[in-house]
């Protein structure tokens, strides 16, 4: 590890992180080879056909609705939730971050904001862990994460749902907004997996989201990112999951608008989209991109594990002594 892969978070954040992780591929595996069962039918036989896929899906949703309802009661109750709470709020200076940047991508501004420069080299004593970057996808996650919940709970009976909106048509705006909503956190998803998992300084995974910053102290750094030395087998493992991350955005897209399925229905869907081979092996791209983030998601569990097996033999080994030589005895 570097000075750029510090331990930032809690042992209650890495772990409430990784069980969040674990939830949303459950959603996302069984809810899309639902939506598009004619491309995913061998994740539906695989889970035991249309009607397991379903109760999984809820049963994920109420795994959600817990975890949420964990977080907010931490959040409003503990002195650590309200202070990082108010960590996450944007300021003025993410505010001015920001417009710079957009000055910088339309030439009107010598370079970046430094808070930008957090994976490009910048000092991390310099640089907030918590940019307007980060701060964004914090609240574009945790605004889809809610309005899922709320329409995945309204849209629970179309049936039911039909008493409540009058006529079927607006009953079924709700079904399609929950299922286009999870096609647009599906692809941020799939971005957040390529920019984590194959950044060339933390290749293949962050140990800082899984490893508790109380077990990774400063001065465990031992040197920036120009120390580095980049694994051998970057270059061709990202370029591959890069364009497999392109090809299935691209596809559940496509598909999303063409494709026909739950939660979509016939009545309101363009129909006659191109029902291809290459739309099959795109969307079955996107969900591969979304297996290695859960492999990669156990991977970063399993160093926690192992990181932590390693300070206690560490604790465990008797201290040398100053001399080189054996250290005394407690009973000498």
């Amino acid at each position: 590890m570097t000075s750029l892969d510090h331990g930032k978070f809690t042992r209650v954040t890495t772990t409430f992180h990784s069980l969040l992780a674990l939830d949303v591929f459950l959603l996302f595996f069984s809810g899309y080879s639902l939506t598009f069962n004619d491309e995913l039918w061998w994740m539906v036989s695989l889970m035991g056909g249309p009607e397991s896929v379903t109760a999984l899906h809820r049963a994920a949703g109420f795994g959600l609705i817990a975890l949420i309802g964990f977080w907010a009661t931490l959040m409003i109750t503990t002195d650590t939730g309200r202070s990082n709470f108010a960590e996450i709020m944007p300021s003025g200076d993410d505010v001015k971050a920001f417009i710079q940047d957009v000055q910088f991508a339309l030439g009107s501004a010598d370079e970046r904001h430094p808070a930008a420069k957090q994976f490009a080299g910048g000092d991390p004593d310099e640089i907030p862990l918590l940019s307007y970057i980060g701060k964004g996808v914090v609240f574009i996650f945790a605004i889809e994460l809610f309005l899922l919940t709320i329409s995945g709970l309204l849209i629970w009976s179309k049936t039911g749902l039909m008493q409540y909106f009058g006529t079927r048509t607006a009953a079924m705006g709700f079904v399609v907004f929950h299922g286009l909503l999870g096609v647009i956190m599906l692809m941020g998803v799939m971005l957040h997996i390529f920019e984590h998992g194959f950044h060339p300084a933390f290749y293949p995974v962050e140990p800082k989201a899984f490893i508790p910053r109380e077990l990774i102290p400063e001065t465990h750094a031992d040197g920036g990112i120009e120390d580095l030395t980049l694994a051998p087998s970057w270059s061709t493992i990202s370029t591959v999951m890069g364009i497999l991350t392109v090809v299935g955005i691209t596809s559940v897209m496509i598909g999303s608008v063409f494709d026909e399925g739950y939660p979509v229905p016939r009545e309101i869907t363009i129909g006659g989209g191109p029902e291809s081979l290459l739309l099959t092996l795109g969307i079955n791209a996107g969900i591969f991109v979304l297996f290695v983030g859960l492999v990669l998601s156990m991977y970063g569990n399993l160093l926690r594990v192992r990181w932590e097996r390693r300070l206690e033999e560490e604790r465990s080994q008797p201290t040398t002594a100053a001399d080189g030589g054996h250290p005394e005895s407690n009973d000498d």
